[in-house]
C-alpha cells in the first residue's frame, strides 16, 4: 500500500457546508479507505465523517491536506481532489 497527502484549495464558494461535505465525505464512504482532513495546522479528521469536515471551517480559498493509504491512492486523491475543488453553489 501507498500512503500519499495532497493538499487542495477548496472551490465552493460558501466553502465546507452541509451540501459539499456532504458529497465528499460520501464519496470518501465510498471508497472504502481511511482518509483524513486537515486545514492548516489543525488536527487531521476523519474525512468520512459529515461533522468532522464541517467542523474545519473551510472556506473558499482555504488549503485543505488529504492523507491517505491505499493500492489506489493517486487515483483516489485524485477523484476527492475534484470534489473540494469544484463549485458546489453553482446554480
Amino acid at each position: 500500500m501507498t500512503q500519499a497527502t495532497r493538499t487542495i484549495r477548496i472551490g465552493s464558494s460558501h466553502g465546507l457546508h452541509a451540501r459539499p461535505a456532504k458529497l465528499f465525505a460520501q464519496a470518501v464512504k465510498d471508497s472504502g479507505t481511511p482518509v483524513t482532513i486537515a486545514k492548516g495546522s489543525g488536527a487531521p479528521v476523519n474525512a468520512a465523517s459529515i461533522l468532522g469536515v464541517i467542523s474545519l471551517g473551510a472556506e473558499k480559498g482555504d488549503y485543505v491536506t488529504l492523507t491517505a493509504e491505499a493500492e489506489n491512492v493517486e487515483e483516489l486523491l485524485d477523484t476527492l481532489a475534484d470534489l473540494l475543488s469544484a463549485d458546489h453553489d453553482e446554480n
